[in-house]
């Protein structure tokens, strides 16, 4: 069986048993599939590719092809409890219209990225003098599908422009190589911001609209 990523982990965790979600950029389904099995969600998926469409309906899932920059108008606002976008924001050509979307069809959003403020990331890029790969970005600068990098400080200016309240913020470790509690002991002791931002390569974030 496919193992989910530890920031889908994180996800299915916070959705709660029995609620509607919309997963945006679903790719091959498999944190949709869990989110049906596990939690008992009522579960619908978006996604871009082919590839992704057609492995999600092998998979047995309720799955549109759609592109979400061009918004979510086939759903009503609140429809949905959660609506998800798991390492996505990267590759989408409009995010500040995306998350608009998303607060208005969900009542809670849940966002996922990888933090391009992470320290291996800075220090690639100080040494080599080039755009960085990592594990988790592992495409050189020309092929990459990802067009909006951003850190987690950058995100958070963001939700703040766009009267979003973050309800949770979740630094993650993703290979590993710092556990989360980690991470959560550091925050106790030095600025959590700065330290996020500089020691997790992936967060999750728990959002909501303030108004």
């Amino acid at each position: 069986m496919l193992k989910l990523r530890i920031d889908q982990e994180v996800i299915a965790d916070l959705v709660t048993e029995g609620a509607r979600v919309l997963d945006l950029g679903c790719g091959d389904g498999l944190l949709l599939e869990q989110l049906i099995r596990r939690q008992k969600a009522c579960g619908f998926g978006v996604e871009i590719s082919h590839e992704g469409v057609h492995a999600c309906i092998a998979r047995g899932l309720p799955v549109y092809h759609g592109d979400i920059d061009q918004g979510l108008s086939d759903h009503q606002d609140n429809s949905f409890d959660y609506v998800i976008l798991s390492h996505t924001l990267q590759a989408i050509h409009r995010p500040q219209y995306v998350l608009n979307e998303m607060l208005r069809v969900g009542k809670k959003i849940i966002v996922s990225f990888p933090n391009f403020g992470y320290w291996r990331i800075r220090f690639g890029l100080l040494i080599s003098g080039r755009m960085p790969r990592t594990r988790l970005l592992p495409h050189h600068w020309y092929n990459t599908p990802n067009i909006h990098m951003c850190t987690i400080l950058d995100f958070q200016d963001l939700c703040t422009a766009l009267d979003i309240r973050i309800i949770r913020q979740i630094p993650l470790a993703a290979g590993g190589h710092l556990p989360r509690r980690t991470l959560r002991h550091l925050n106790k002791w030095l600025l959590p911001k700065s330290t996020a931002n500089l020691l997790a390569p992936v967060v999750v974030f728990l959002l909501e609209r303030k108004s």
